[in-house]
């Protein structure tokens, strides 16, 4: 009933100001502005002893009808003015056509009855918008309650600094409220909806307002949700308070999931390329959302994938293998925020662990000790690599081995526990089948092994490679893994080649993680004319040469072949013993021949009559003394004894034989 009262109140003002600019005798320039100013007079009475609501929809009323027919005079309002009498249509939302700004709007709506003092400066920011106070009150509950609660009699400047948005999206609200037409888009419909509920501008307060003019925005692509989505991130916790960030993240994963199955266009895989422009935040949302509408490992992995390779570009290797790409950012900053980014990455991985190739998992990890991130997403990353080990290839291993630069080794530690983590798990598979680990290997293992003594001959050519670590790593392959040790060969000869200045204990160490007995034909032959290798293995692998030869054993399977291996393993044995004991020989030989050498000048012409009487051994020389030596130490002669400085008295009865004992 108030607005009916309102409304005919208006008509009756505007009908009587319209009866004054009849046709009359007198001057019409001056019959008019002496009537208008008699009836502003009368309104600025009755409208003293009205509320302020009140005021401000008369002043409404007067205004759009002022500018309704001076828009028509100018012809330039005239296709929005009667929707603006009456509450904006629904038609209208969405029409970019040029209309009138918001100056034109303003001027147009001010008419002759509006004064200075009903407009009131807004400051948004650093932006200043000089508005009527009753335009906006009639749609704004929040100005409302500020002139309201305002203590100044006239309220002149209104500070709205902490609208979403900023000025921007403030100017549109204010262009609604005075009935100006713009463009609602997925870019601003976020920033709108949270301004309408800062200034109170929905139907609770106002039928027919701003949000209800946004609330037909229809989210019907994925693309236009991922959008909205994106400006959300800026006006947290506002967006997710009206349930906007919700909206759209069921929208985004339910289209997802539904182009993951059913592609619309191509690259069938296109939609992934959408999450990228999101914040870990809300990818993560949609990769949870996702999963509870059942979507499949190998769908949530190729989008994690694709939003990984984008959002740490400088960081991942690409999966052609084609080397690494150095980072150019040195700031701390942005280090911390990508390995926070990387951990939240790693916790969306789905638990299948053929979900994801080998080669993304390693340059992950990669990434990982790169960036230092902690242990729980580094031996999250090792234990998903270690399951699926058998599909590695030398080319993964290096990634996590070196530096971005690919100049110097970087780290070892990850590639032995991945190792040994795969190893742990096919014993225990072996246990669990009743099998027998030392004798059997799977073929995952026999592949595996291959691939880290390729990897081996790939790390021994650098120098700050230890004897520990290259034996470490080698040792973590089961011997019964290895069919044949060529390719541990071939690496030990490029580690000792790398590193000349091993001395013979060195070069032996480095040569026990390898069997000699285990060598091809090839690669024994090879070994013999080896200088770098220490004489021990030369000699390995000679004696198992006679073996064969004499056994006529081809295949080390056979029931023949074992036997002869077992017995050579038992000769070595013998061989290193009887290494050992003569070297004590002939230590203690020379302990005799010092004792017998003459103190006195007595013994020594007592020595010299009896040289010219019997038949004393001749004085040896230096080179005869040298050889003699040598030929002790001579491995292959086995049997043979220096009696040269042994006395004649000496038993010499021929010892019972123990093996490859030396007497």
């Amino acid at each position: 009933m108030a607005e009916s009262k309102q409304g005919f109140m208006t008509l009756e003002i505007l009908a009587k100001a319209g009866a004054l600019l009849g046709p009359s005798q007198q001057n019409p320039i001056a019959f008019v502005q002496t009537q208008f100013k008699e009836v502003e007079a009368r309104l600025k009475v009755w409208l003293a002893k009205q509320s302020l609501v009140v005021e401000a929809s008369v002043l409404a009323g007067i205004s759009v009808a002022q500018g309704a027919a001076i828009g028509a005079f100018m012809g330039t309002l005239t296709s929005y003015a009667a929707p603006l009498i009456t509450p904006p249509l629904k038609a209208a939302n969405f029409n970019p056509e040029a209309m009138a700004s918001l100056k034109q709007a303003q001027v147009l709506a001010g008419g002759l009855l509006v004064q200075a003092h009903n407009f009131a400066v807004m400051t948004v920011g650093e932006a200043n918008f000089s508005l009527h106070k009753f335009m906006l009150v009639a749609k704004s509950n929040h100005i409302r309650k500020l002139i309201l609660d305002s203590k100044e009699a006239d309220l002149a400047r209104i500070n709205l600094s902490d609208i979403p948005g900023g000025p921007e999206i403030f100017e549109k609200a204010a262009k609604f409220c005075y009935g100006v037409n713009f463009e609602i888009t997925v870019h601003n419909v976020v920033a709108l909806r949270c301004a309408t509920e800062y200034m109170q501008m929905t139907d609770k307060y106002c039928e027919n307002n701003l949000a209800g003019f946004l609330s037909q925005v229809a989210l019907t692509t994925l693309s236009g949700a991922l959008v909205v989505l994106k400006f959300c991130e800026d006006l947290i916790p506002m967006a997710e308070d009206l349930r906007i960030v919700q909206r759209c993240v069921d929208i985004a994963s339910a289209k997802a999931c539904v182009e993951a199955n059913f592609p619309s266009r191509s690259p069938p895989n296109w939609w992934t390329e959408e999450l990228t422009i999101l914040d870990i935040t809300f990818f993560s949302k949609i990769i949870a959302s996702m999963k509870s509408r059942g979507a499949k490992g190998l769908t949530l992995a190729s989008a994690i994938i694709t939003y990984t390779e984008r959002s740490l570009r400088d960081l991942v290797r690409d999966h052609s293998g084609n080397g690494t790409k150095t980072s150019d950012a040195c700031d701390s900053d942005i280090r911390d925020r990508q390995r926070e980014l990387l951990e939240s990455i790693v916790t969306l991985l789905p638990s299948e662990k053929s979900a994801f190739p080998i080669n993304f998992l390693c340059c992950l990890l990669r990434t990982a000790i790169f960036l230092r991130a902690d242990n729980r997403c580094k031996n999250e990353l090792e234990k998903r690599i270690s399951s699926i080990l058998e599909h590695v290839t030398v080319d993964d291993l290096l990634v996590l081995s070196f530096t971005y630069d690919g100049e110097r080794l970087f780290d070892l530690e990850s590639v032995r526990r991945i190792i040994s983590g795969f190893a742990e798990k096919e014993k225990n598979v072996a246990v669990f089948s009743a099998g027998d680990f030392r004798e059997v290997c799977s073929t995952a293992m026999q592949r595996v092994a291959k691939t880290v003594d390729a990897y081996l001959g790939e790390i021994a050519t650098y120098g700050d490679l230890s004897i520990s670590k290259f034996n470490g790593i080698a040792n973590l392959v089961p011997k019964a893994a290895r069919k044949a040790d060529d390719d541990l060969y071939r690496a030990i000869d490029i580690f000792l080649k790398a590193h000349p200045n091993l001395d013979e204990i060195e070069r032996e160490k480095v040569c026990s993680v390898m069997d000699p007995l285990k060598l091809s034909y090839e690669a024994r032959v090879h070994a013999s004319q080896n200088k770098r290798l220490p004489v021990q293995i030369v000699l390995h692998a000679l004696y198992y040469d006679q073996l064969k030869l004499r056994s006529g054993a081809d295949d080390h399977k056979t029931p023949d072949a074992l036997t002869t291996r077992s017995q050579l393993q038992a000769d070595v044995t013998l061989v290193k013993e009887n290494e050992a004991l003569r070297t004590e020989l002939l230590k203690m030989k020379m302990y005799i021949q010092d004792m017998q050498k003459p103190t006195t000048t007595t013994s020594t012409t007592t020595q010299g009559t009896s040289s010219k009487v019997g038949s004393a051994p001749r004085k040896p020389t230096f080179f005869s003394s040298v050889s003699r030596k040598l030929g002790k130490l001579n491995p292959f002669k086995h049997g043979s004894k220096d009696t040269s400085n042994m006395d004649e008295g000496l038993d010499l009865t021929k010892p019972r034989r123990r093996r490859f004992s030396i007497s």
